[in-house]
Formats: C-alpha cells, structure tokens, sequence
C-alpha cells in the first residue's frame, strides 16, 4: 500500500535534532582551543571549585563531627587517667611531706643508738572507699581492697590530711576501718614541739579527739601539732593526727584534759593510702676482726685442744641473733 503522509514533517524534525548537537559540538571546540591557548579553563574550573565548596562542606561534615568526636573521647580519656595517676602521686606526695615535717622538728631530739640499727621503708598502697558509717557510737568505713590485694589487720590509714584510722576486718575483696574519732580506738601521739607523748581517744565526733590525763607541767598548748610516736608499731611514726583545740584542768583539778581537732578529712575524700613499715635489712655494725694468738710452741700444741676454755666448742649464734627490736 502506497504511503500517503507528507514527508516534510519527518525532515523537519531530524533537522531540529541535529542544529542543538552542532552547536553543542561547536561551543566544545572553541572551549579546548581556549582552553589549550590560555587559563581560561583553569580559571573557570577554580570558579566552579569556589562554588562547589559549600556542597563538599556539607558532604564531609559527619566524617569530621566523627573524628571530631573521637579526638575529644581519647583527650578526655587521656587526662582522665592523667588527672588519677597525678592525684595519687600528689596524695602519697602530701604524706611523705608531712612525714618529713615531723622528723624535722623532732631532729634536736634524737639520740644515738648503740648496736646495731634495723632499717624501715614505708608501703603504701591507695584504696577506694566503698561506704562511710558516722554513726556516734559506730565510726567506720568500708574499703574496696581486700586480702586479694594485700590489705591486712592492723594497716594504717591515712589521707593527704593525716591518720584517718586502722584495718580491723579483712574480707576476700573488701576490708572495714576504724576511725580515729571511733569511741573504741586509741591511738599514741606525741606534740611535735615538745616531744610530749600522749594517747589520743575517740569521742564519736568527727571534729574531736580526747587527751586526758596530761600533767599540769606538760608542756602543751592550743594549736600544737600531734602526730603519729610509733609506739606500739601499729602507726608508723610522723604521720600528722591532730591539732590541739583546747586545753583545761579536768574534774579533779589533778591533770590537765586537751581536745584536738583531727587533721584527716574523716567525712570526705574518695581514696585513701593504706601504709605499713617493713624491715628492709639489719646492720649490726662493722664485722668484728678475730683475734690474734700468738704462735704456739709445738710442745704445747698437742695440749691446746685440753685447754679449750669451757663454752668455747658451743654452736654460733644464728643470723640476726643480737639484733633483735627492743
């Protein structure tokens, strides 16, 4: 069957198709001879960078708000532990200082002793503070280091103020203290300025220790520092316990009765130092030279062995043996 439609139509149409592609085709070739002779392309790609910008921006914003985040996690983390390891250096720190005070003070008052000599060091070892019982007739805390971690009965305890108290439980992975201002604790002091010794008891307030029983000679006074004698080998000697807050005659007017303020923070803190001293080693002074007999005649020699002097075959003493702590 023979077409009857009118082809112009169609012509038109190809004709309308192909003009744009020419002019497209026209306009690429004079930007890459432009491009090829100058900048004109590389001005025109910067002009397209500066306006795409915003849009990268944009794109790349959680990738930074992520990093950004993870940075500031790791620094915090970072001064976190920083921040703990510099506390516990500055808690010990402020104990071995207070200690040193002490000894400085008591210096004129030392003496020498004869024998031999028994070194100390003191452990320290921090703890964290599970629970904390004020109660006047019941002064006690509960620590989270146990008898895994070494703690045992009879440690002392201290923070950076001074003696906090002892260990008087020790459970697998706790342990319980006593406080100093308990009714039931004692302990030995003395006045760093005088060298006065004294027994500081509890009176169930955390602001107050009793020292009864002083002579009315006593050379004590308000505002004297008391710290740790080191008798009885409970508390290592030094430690600051107390300052003198008043000083007047007791009942009988026969002694002179003092209260002190404690110098621990018994009803703050979060941490405390559990301390002991250990032996590091027994000096028993410069090895003693034999002595020197005289060369026998051969006649006699025969016959030393009958004049031993009675005792003189029995067994050495053992290592240590004159040493001992009195």
């Amino acid at each position: 069957m023979a077409y009857t439609g009118n082809p112009a139509p169609r012509l038109s149409d190809s004709a309308a198709g192909t003009l744009p592609l020419l002019a497209y085709l026209a306009i690429a070739l004079v930007l890459m001879v432009a491009d090829s002779r100058g900048d004109f392309g590389a001005r025109a790609r910067a002009q397209m960078s500066l306006a795409a910008e915003p849009v990268w921006w944009l794109a790349s914003a959680p990738s930074r708000v992520a990093r950004a985040l993870r940075e500031n996690f790791v620094t915090r983390a970072g001064l976190r532990e920083e921040n703990l390891r510099l506390r516990r250096e500055l808690e010990l720190s402020n104990a071995r200082l207070h200690r040193l005070l002490a000894v400085a003070e008591e210096n004129q008052r030392l003496r020498e002793l004869l024998g031999g000599t028994r070194g100390y060091r003191l452990q320290a070892r921090l703890v964290g503070i599970l629970d904390v019982d004020l109660d006047p007739a019941r002064q006690r805390i509960l620590l989270d280091a146990g008898e895994r971690d070494g703690v045992a009965v009879g440690q002392a305890m201290i923070d950076a103020g001074g003696v906090l108290g002892q260990v008087i439980e020790v459970g697998p992975r706790t342990a319980t203290a006593l406080l100093l201002t308990d009714p039931d604790h004692a302990v030995p002091v003395q006045v760093a300025r005088s060298g006065l010794r004294l027994i500081a008891f509890g009176t169930g307030r955390a602001d107050r220790l009793l020292l009864p029983n002083i002579p009315q000679s006593a050379d004590i006074r308000v505002g004297d520092r008391l710290v740790t004698s080191g008798i009885g080998g409970r508390f290592p000697a030094g430690f600051p316990v107390a300052v003198v807050a008043s000083v007047r005659p007791d009942e009988s007017g026969l002694f002179m009765l003092a209260e002190a303020r404690p110098t621990a923070r018994l009803d703050r803190g979060v941490e405390v130092l559990l301390v002991a001293n250990t032996l590091e080693g027994v000096d028993d002074g410069p090895p003693v030279p034999a002595p020197v007999n005289p060369p026998a005649d051969e006649g006699d020699a025969s016959a030393s062995p009958a004049r031993t002097a009675p005792g003189a075959a029995a067994d050495p003493p053992g290592p240590g043996g004159g040493g001992r702590r009195p």
